[in-house]
């Protein structure tokens, strides 16, 4: 552990992660035991430390963020998407993703924008209706 935080500290000048709650996790059966064997809150400790350290910024994506649900490609979010699914197809723009990789983007693009901004990354609130409270344009990627 010491030597991967030591790398992604050295390698990289901001570290985006999702702020995840361990304790919630651990209800899941089916992972539970990775991810208590995994020590993520050491490894997070340990990653903060050494960007500190090395001068390198850590940014923690809200755990709120719809990071799974929204396209990566054009920034639509999905409706509803049990953890069953793994792979999906934006209805807006046609592009197929793998949940988790879409994500990893997805909390990627959030914090560098933090990084940018200086603003803290928060779901998307609904009204009543599970509409948008803002209206959310589409991001824009470059080919």
């Amino acid at each position: 552990m010491h030597k991967i935080t030591t790398r992604l500290v050295r390698d990289n000048q901001t570290i985006v992660i999702e702020d995840l709650t361990v304790r919630n996790l651990l209800k899941n059966g089916r992972l539970a035991r990775a991810i208590s064997d995994a020590v993520w809150s050491e490894f997070r400790s340990m990653l903060e430390y050494k960007a500190r350290w090395y001068g390198r910024e850590v940014i923690a994506v809200d755990r709120w963020f719809p990071s799974s649900k929204l396209c990566s490609h054009c920034g639509t979010p999905q409706n509803t998407m049990p953890l069953s699914v793994r792979t999906w197809t934006c209805g807006n723009c046609g592009v197929s993703h793998d949940r988790d990789v879409n994500a990893a983007r997805n909390i990627l693009a959030a914090g560098l924008a933090v990084s940018a901004c200086g603003a803290g990354v928060r779901p998307q609130r609904s009204t009543p209706g599970g509409q948008p409270a803002t209206k959310q344009e589409p991001l824009r990627r470059e080919p």
